[in-house]
């Protein structure tokens, strides 16, 4: 029995895809755990490369059953439009199991996402407009639908109704918007959920017998740990829990069933949408990341602000996900710098004059928000590292630099990420017990 977590150790963005993809050829089953249409995961298969949303990265392997737990909320649009292109690609998505249970994101939930994103002007949250956050929102108010409700036609036209009368008034009053539709709504998703039925099934029974018969599940997160709704960046977080902790109740698995808990982290570090980053570079540095990086969303096409690696935010994710590996991607990109700092300590203006200094997380928000990094630079390197397949072999300042990170996460640096290709990876250890 072996149950792996894959997380995102950052703000998101970190290369998740990949790493799912190279343990996938080594697991049985990939279940998504948490999140919706808002994440993006970057699968390269020889020279073919696939832009995953809502489907498990997994589903490119065929020997993998990919999984869609009752953590996720499911636009069923976006889900086949999904499938839809892959299978045009050869790619088989037969294999899919969505949870009964998931929660289904309705065409009002994106309506009141936008709206209310819009009224919020200046403090807007950065959401992607996409309903995620009003799907887990009515899923908290016992007012959600989930997939099992779309095979019951009086069930769901009872709950689209009771779901709306109170939105549509908000969308009148409030927002001077016309009311939604409960029978064009009602009709719509049962559509939906006709062409759904042949991938839905009992996930958690099927994950717990798995693991049971000695079967290998790799539990993957989207989003990232500082995106989490309780340990991240809050407000400016996602709607789920992305950390280590979400994919047991994301998936119906016990703790007791999960053996690793994988960090993936960038040798530097991104962040799309509003909020706190200390690390960040708004000036030629931050566009030489973004530019070296390709640094633009996969799912919203945003171009994401770059920083230098923030060992804080590593340290905490190791701590708030029990991390027992890190995967540390795209370190390639740094290929070409002279020197590069590593912020590995905070400065917080107390507003009086005086700054205390943070080496872990600072609890209060206001405070991480008045943060500014304390740094310690090391030497770069320029040789092309695409093609290096033992650590041992990394020019010396390249090992130099993955060790301190190694040192500064408190948690060992397992694969390392050289380049975009499968084959451009550095495997320091197993991954896979």
């Amino acid at each position: 029995m072996s149950g792996i977590i894959l997380i995102g150790a950052q703000w998101g963005d970190e290369g998740k895809g990949k790493a799912t993809d190279l343990i996938g050829t080594k697991v049985d089953y990939v279940a998504r755990f948490n999140g919706g249409n808002n994440a993006g995961h970057t699968v390269v298969v020889g020279n073919e490369t696939y832009a995953l949303h809502l489907l498990p990265s997994g589903i490119v392997n065929a020997n993998v059953t990919p999984v869609i737990g009752n953590g996720v909320v499911i636009d069923p649009e976006v889900l086949f439009e999904e499938i839809d292109g892959l299978q045009s690609r050869g790619v088989d998505c037969s294999r899919l199991r969505v949870s009964e249970s998931a929660h289904v994101i309705a065409p009002y939930h994106r309506v009141i996402d936008k709206v209310t994103e819009r009224f919020l002007g200046k403090h807007k949250i950065g959401t992607t407009g996409r309903g995620i956050g009003p799907a887990y929102a009515d899923k908290i108010n016992r007012v959600g639908i989930r997939v099992h409700d779309l095979f019951d036609e009086k069930r769901l036209r009872d709950k689209v109704e009771a779901s709306l009368h109170q939105k549509n008034q908000m969308l009148i009053k409030l927002y001077n918007r016309r009311p939604i539709d409960v029978d064009e709504t009602t009709d719509e998703l049962l559509a939906l959920g006709e062409r759904l039925r042949p991938y839905v099934a009992n996930t958690s029974l099927l994950l717990n017998a798995a693991l049971n018969e000695g079967k290998t599940v790799l539990f993957e997160g989207g989003q990232a740990t500082m995106l989490d709704v309780d340990h991240g960046t809050y407000p400016f977080v996602t709607s789920s829990n992305p950390t280590a902790g979400g994919a047991c109740t994301g998936t119906g698995v016990g703790p007791t069933k999960i053996s690793r808990v994988i960090g993936v982290a960038k040798a530097y570090i991104t962040r799309v949408g509003e909020g706190p980053f200390p690390t960040e570079l708004n000036d030629e540095s931050g566009e030489w990341l973004r530019a070296q990086g390709h640094e633009y969303g996969v799912t919203t096409g945003r171009a994401r602000r770059c920083g230098w690696f923030d060992a804080v935010v590593s340290r905490y994710a190791a701590q708030v996900n029990g991390l027992t590996d890190i995967v540390l991607t795209k370190l390639d990109v740094l290929t070409g710098l002279k020197e590069i700092p590593i912020c590995v300590a905070y400065n917080v203006d107390n507003g009086d004059g005086t700054h205390t200094r943070y080496g872990d997380m600072p609890v209060d928000q206001d405070a991480f928000m008045r943060a500014t990094p304390v740094y310690e630079t090391m030497p770069g390197w320029t040789e092309d590292i695409s093609q290096v397949h033992r650590f041992e072999d990394l020019p010396a300042t390249t090992q130099a630099y993955v060790k301190r990170l190694e040192e500064l996460s408190n948690c060992r640096i397992s694969a390392i990420g050289t380049g975009p290709e499968r084959d451009h990876i550095i495997s320091v250890r197993s991954l896979v017990d």
